[in-house]
């Protein structure tokens, strides 16, 4: 028969300590985060280009007075298209550190991954025409 193990105990003052590695490797999981953020921001026109529209359309959404759904359909969409812009960025960087050299598949990884932020670019755009257009309607002929 096989004995059964057990843990053997952990005094409190290891357990506080993994607790903080634990907490700190969360945290500093944040900071890598907001790296990649700025990094984008920093480097990468498009970004900035949709970071202006999302303020633009944040200040729109707000003048016309958005319910709760709309709003959420907008955060959503903003999202979307910023999250696809850096996956974007992280797929060309990543393709970039394998070759320089050109390679057809190199260029389709890169032509799929900007085509997944025109999908969703557009794709905001239908959406927010829907949510804009009608309030915009309403409001230049009363």
């Amino acid at each position: 028969m096989e004995a059964k193990q057990t843990e053997a105990p952990v005094s409190p003052k290891v357990q506080n300590a993994a607790d903080k590695s634990a907490r700190a490797k969360f945290v500093g999981g944040f900071a890598f985060a907001f790296a990649g953020l700025s990094y984008c921001f920093r480097t990468q026109i498009n970004f900035r280009v949709h970071i202006i529209i999302t303020i633009l359309a944040i200040i729109t959404g707000a003048l016309l007075g958005l319910s709760w759904v709309e709003w959420a359909l907008l955060a959503t969409m903003i999202t979307l298209v910023m999250a696809a812009e850096m996956v974007n960025t992280m797929i060309e960087s990543l393709v970039d550190l394998v070759t320089q050299d050109y390679h057809p598949l190199a260029a389709i990884a890169k032509d799929i991954a900007a085509g997944v932020v025109l999908l969703t670019a557009v794709g905001a755009v239908v959406v927010g025409t829907f949510l804009f257009l009608p309030k915009l309607w309403d409001l230049l002929h009363l």
